[in-house]
């Protein structure tokens, strides 16, 4: 599985290197063309976000090939490799299985909401996409809605963005991709288990059910830890930062915390004015939001068998 994970990687970056090539090799010539291509292929794939410019693909705002090229393949490693693998052997979407189902409608909803949202919310804002013709609007805002699912690229000033704006942003790069995927984040499926577990409660019901299937308890329970704990690390180290980072605004320090969580690389600008114990707290965040969720999530995959059962009592809660 390995060698076929690894074999897929590389023909997926090396076609999505062709079609940027079209772009930047007529731009820069052969070698540097090639290179570029190549280069935010990779980063663009496993969700990585680094580029080779220092304002991101801000330059290409308004370019539709490395606008589709880009998301694609971003999005193509945040709905994991499970899903790749499934869609390859078993084309037919009513036979998927249904984690897979989940990631590709999840993913497409999730996408045309945040673009809509961030198209009305930017569109009268003159530091955005206010002085922009409507295409290149659609294009800026389609690209930051999807590219804060752990993507980390960026074709707007974030700092100049509406604070609904940023707040939306901040609650997608939580939420991140896919599980087994480049992605980060408390996963999307995490998300949609929970919703549909609190409608469940709501309307009463016995068992948590979707697309015809029963969701099993465990992996309800197992969603609900998660987010608490991914809610738990955040919270925490965004207290600390407010503690060695005083004269940072909190929205800014707010959105780093969000952003190192989900591995996003996204900033509001404040990123090189952290003190050496702010950049070490955002280092651990990102280690512990890239392993962090994976870890826990294997950690309560099986559940150990009590060994001695208590009498029940109520609580009073709400």
């Amino acid at each position: 599985m390995t060698i076929r994970l690894f074999v897929f990687s590389i023909m997926i970056e090396l076609f999505g290197m062709i079609l940027l090539a079209t772009v930047w090799v007529p731009e820069y010539g052969w070698k540097f063309g090639l290179y570029t291509s190549l280069f935010h292929s990779i980063s663009a794939f496993n969700n990585a976000g680094f580029s080779l410019w220092s304002d991101s693909l801000m330059g290409y705002a308004g370019d539709p090939v490395v606008n589709l090229v880009i998301t694609g393949m971003f999005i193509l490693g945040g709905l994991g490799f499970t899903v790749l693998i499934d869609v390859k052997n078993q084309p037919i979407f009513k036979k998927l299985s249904l984690h897979s189902k989940l990631m590709i409608i999840g993913t497409l909803v999730v996408n045309v909401m945040a673009f809509l949202m961030i198209f009305f919310l930017e569109y009268g804002n003159p530091d955005t996409i206010g002085s922009l013709s409507f295409i290149d609007k659609m294009w800026t805002s389609y690209f930051q809605a999807v590219t804060t699912r752990t993507a980390g690229f960026n074709t707007l000033n974030i700092g100049d963005m509406e604070t609904s704006s940023v707040l939306l942003m901040m609650v997608l790069m939580f939420i991140g991709a896919g599980s087994g995927s480049t992605g980060s984040g408390i996963k999307l499926t995490t998300a949609i288990v929970m919703i549909v577990a609190v409608i469940s409660y709501l309307q009463k019901r016995s068992e948590v059910t979707l697309m015809n299937r029963t969701i099993k308890r465990d992996i309800v329970l197992r969603s609900f830890a998660i987010a608490l704990v991914g809610v738990a690390t955040v919270f925490v180290t965004l207290f600390l930062l407010t503690v060695t980072e005083p004269e940072l605004p909190f929205l800014q320090l707010a959105f780093e915390t969000f952003s190192a969580f989900g591995t996003v690389g996204l900033s509001m600008g404040i990123t090189g004015e952290l003190s050496d114990p702010g950049k070490v707290i955002v280092m651990i965040l990102m280690f512990l939001g890239r392993l962090g969720p994976i870890t826990l999530a294997f950690s309560l995959a099986t559940t150990k068998p009590d060994k001695v059962r208590y009498a029940k009592e109520d609580v009073y809660t709400g």
